[in-house]
């Protein structure tokens, strides 16, 4: 009796990744970039955790309520990546490759409000380095102050 009542019993959801975020499409020099946009803090923590894949050209548009030092780690995030971190102008602070699984802590060597994750090599592959300008509609509207 037990077998059958353990058999009937739901398996263990597994946890599911973000797929349904709203969108925005950045320019990166000639290269156009599909990027899911986390805002709020539950996605802004949950990211691309448990994402097994990503089209090539696609990535994510951290925004923050105002400029910091962020730090990004990658626990339960299952691709490699590159974290861009990237200033209101959209103009690249700087660039940190991260591995799958770790807890190292990347962070912005000034304060910023935006972070773009993409495949890690993506940027080099591209030519973006530091300095780099990004375009788009999160970066054409400044914060009240």
């Amino acid at each position: 009796m037990g077998l059958v009542f353990a058999a009937s019993l739901p398996a263990q959801a597994q946890p599911q990744p973000q797929l349904d975020l709203p969108r925005t499409t950045l320019g990166a020099g000639m290269f156009l970039i599909q990027a899911q946009v986390a805002q709020t803090a539950e996605q802004r923590a949950t990211g691309l955790m448990h994402r097994r894949e990503m089209p090539p050209n696609e990535g994510m548009l951290f925004i923050f309520e105002r400029p910091s030092i962020q730090c990004f780690w990658m626990k339960n995030t299952l691709l490699p990546l590159t974290a861009a971190f990237v200033a209101d102008d959209g103009t690249i602070v700087n660039l940190a490759d991260m591995q799958p699984q770790s807890l190292d802590s990347h962070c912005s060597t000034k304060p910023v409000r935006f972070v773009l994750e993409m495949h890690q090599g993506w940027f080099v592959r591209k030519g973006i380095k530091a300095g780099s300008r990004l375009s788009g509609a999160p970066f054409e509207t400044r914060p009240a102050q």
